[in-house]
């Protein structure tokens, strides 16, 4: 490997550490990944079963399921969705009534 590309490897790995401990402010328009969110653990704490959690959020039981056993990955709407519940559960309520 070029020692070029090497050192700017190397900076580049320093620098995501400093900005994963808030060292460092990421640049504008960089692409940043969140966590995927536990789906078994956050329809566990609704205290729902697999086909009630899915009718809540809009999608199929076997996507729910896929999730659950990371066959699938949630995106869009639900992924949004899935962080709301799991940081304000009492957002249950309101959507149960929709």
């Amino acid at each position: 490997m070029d020692k070029n590309l090497f050192d700017r490897l190397i900076k580049s790995a320093e620098q995501m550490v400093a900005i994963e401990k808030g060292e460092l402010q990421p640049a504008p328009n960089t692409v940043t990944k969140f966590r995927i969110p536990d789906v078994k653990k956050i329809r566990a704490n609704t205290h729902l079963k697999q086909n009630e959690f899915a009718e809540l959020l809009g999608v199929s039981t076997a996507l729910v399921q896929s999730w659950e056993t990371s066959r699938r990955v949630p995106n869009g709407p639900a992924l949004k969705l899935l962080y709301i519940i799991e940081n304000q559960p009492k957002i249950l309520e309101t959507l149960k009534a929709i």
